[in-house]
């Protein structure tokens, strides 16, 4: 079963890259408010223009190619902020191959992103700057090290504020050489990386071709306008946040607003008036449930809330009058009294709380998408929503189930514009999932006889935690097996009562090297819990904190395998 969207709900504007699309937004809102943030320490709100923002790109730019790096490539290790979309819309539009990095992996995933990138040169901010020092002992590929926040040069570290100031000044001496340089759509101009440890992390190749499908795709079903403002709280490096927030916004001539942290997002929605906000499920769900524990502590409160949905829906469905915003205004205000729209994405949303939100008045939509797609494939959008779905195809992106079985359920592939260009240096990797134009996703899933599709599963064993998150169990189990003290290991996931999901690891110990290591005593089952405990803290060390192995068991027998020796994890599951 294949299901095409081919219909565009919105008309939209053409672009061919990101510089036309930087300079389309800035000649179309050039005196908008591009940018809002506080900075650190200032509760005073500043504020970029989008004219001011394309003069910083210039600026940049042409200093970065008076640096000699034309046709560089260049990584951006920062938390979002306004310097991060200058670096990345001046590497981008001129300069070169933008690398945009987790700033929260461990310094041996740094560099093994830096080595594997080729990159020429990093952009940080001064929370990585150690790890930059570090990188400069290493990495002797890396010609230039560009700090945000240093206000002079130290050796080989430049200030990125002299740069501008050095941009500017050529620029008015006449160079035009990142001004006028040509960008081509169709090759690498972005390299990411999938989740992963250095031992299994892609680099996913992408175009500006890709972006730009996908985010002229996404503008034509979600409406947005140049008074929106967009609570950018997901790190930027993220192809969701980066799309359906960052591009959107700057397609559609819409602020940006800096979130200063996760304790600050309910302050920040108020403080610069927020409209849209793109998270994962665990915020949204959290917000539900705190203003579901006010509510409880009110008598009578929650049943006044349920009629006052019921008249809410009825008022819209038949009469055309939408009284969210007064019957909820209480609620609004919790949300800073402006929200509209909540995008939901990077995992599933409990469908009862999408409900809720959409109930009182909050567009609540969730899609469906992947880091090598850009990421949208599906979403649910103005027009078309389900809550227990991600969605419907996007216009221009074809979706079909491959080999379903008997309930119409198989692996979900796809087709279109915004598919990657391969897995850069891998063409193993690239050519299992990329077939005759489709890209086959891993995931299983069916549509219903709506055209929404559901997802049921994953077809490989990657653990989705709440957050969003992607866990590889092989990836943590490589690196288990790597102690001496460990012959085999299964890393699994356990769903706790409160709604997390607790990562934890079966091990089969290696009594052969254990009893020689001990002179042939036998440990106690203490002293064999103490010893394995200390290996799993060893690795947890290696590991961003979102793949902590929170807990494990000691298995006395081998797993059950197949005849290639692969564990039986659904086996193994049961007899948990």
């Amino acid at each position: 079963m294949k299901i095409v969207s081919s219909v565009a709900f919105y008309q939209v504007r053409p672009i061919a890259s990101l510089k036309d699309l930087l300079e389309q937004s800035c000649e179309l809102f050039n005196r908008n408010k591009a940018f809002v943030y506080k900075k650190k320490g200032i509760d005073e709100i500043q504020s970029v223009s989008y004219g001011d923002f394309k003069s910083d790109v210039d600026a940049f730019g042409t200093a970065l190619i008076d640096l000699g790096l034309k046709d560089a490539r260049i990584a951006i290790l920062a938390e979002n902020r306004y310097e991060w979309a200058v670096s990345y819309f001046a590497v981008a539009g001129g300069t070169g191959i933008v690398i945009p990095v987790d700033k929260t992996l461990p310094f041996q995933e740094l560099e093994n992103i830096v080595h594997t990138s080729e990159a020429d040169a990093i952009i940080y901010s001064h929370k990585l700057e150690e790890s930059v020092k570090e990188l400069a002992n290493t990495c002797s590929t890396i010609k230039h090290f560009i700090g945000i926040d240093r206000e002079s040069p130290d050796g080989n570290l430049i200030s990125y504020s002299e740069l501008i100031n050095k941009g500017k000044r050529l620029m008015n001496s006449g160079d035009k050489s990142f001004t006028s340089a040509k960008i081509d759509s169709e090759k690498m101009g972005i390299m990411l990386f999938t989740s992963g440890t250095s031992e299994f992390a892609k680099a996913v190749m992408l175009s500006h071709r890709n972006l730009c499908s996908d985010l002229m795709s996404v503008m034509s079903v979600v409406k947005t306008y140049p008074d929106d403002v967009f609570l950018s709280f997901l790190p930027l490096h993220h192809t969701y946040e980066f799309t359906c927030g960052f591009l959107s916004s700057i397609y559609s001539g819409s602020c940006i607003a800096f979130c200063e942290g996760l304790k600050h997002i309910a302050k920040n929605l108020k403080d610069f008036k927020a409209t849209i906000m793109c998270s994962v499920p665990l915020i949204y769900e959290n917000m539900y449930k705190k203003v579901m524990e006010q509510v409880s502590k009110q008598r009578g409160a929650k049943t006044k809330m349920n009629i006052a949905i019921k008249y809410s829906n009825f008022c819209r469905k038949y009469l055309n009058i939408n009284p969210t915003k007064k019957l909820f205004k209480q609620i609004h205000d919790v949300f800073g009294g402006h929200i509209r729209i909540f995008l939901s994405g990077a995992a599933a949303i409990d469908p009862g709380v999408a409900k809720w939100f959409n109930d009182i008045g909050i567009k609540l939509l969730q899609g469906y998408g992947l880091t090598e797609c850009c990421p949208l494939v599906t979403g649910n959008n103005d027009r078309q929503q389900k809550n227990d779905s991600p969605g419907v195809p996007l216009p221009d992106v074809e979706v079909k189930i491959d080999e379903p079985n008997e309930d119409g359920i198989g692996e979900i592939v796809t087709k279109g514009s915004n598919v990657m260009l391969g897995y850069y240096n891998n063409e193993e990797a690239t050519s299992k999932v990329l077939k005759d134009g489709w890209f086959y996703t891993g995931d299983l899933g069916y549509f219903d006889k709506d055209g929404f599709l559901h997802i049921t599963g994953r077809k490989k064993n990657v653990i989705v935690l709440k957050n969003g998150k992607n866990v590889f169990p092989e990836e943590l189990e490589t690196i288990l097996n790597k102690s001496p003290y460990i012959k085999e290991s299964m890393v699994w996931e356990k769903h706790e009562d409160n709604g997390d999901i607790k990562l934890c690891a079966t091990v089969v110990v290696n009594n052969d090297y254990i009893g020689n290591k001990f002179s042939n005593k036998l440990l106690t089952e203490e002293e064999l819990h103490s010893l394995i405990e200390h290996e799993i803290k060893e690795v947890n060390k290696k590991m961003p904190i979102y793949k902590y192995i929170r807990d494990f068991t000691i298995k006395q027998n081998d797993f059950i395998k197949t005849t290639t020796q692969k564990i039986k994890r659904y086996m193994e599951k049961v007899n948990k």
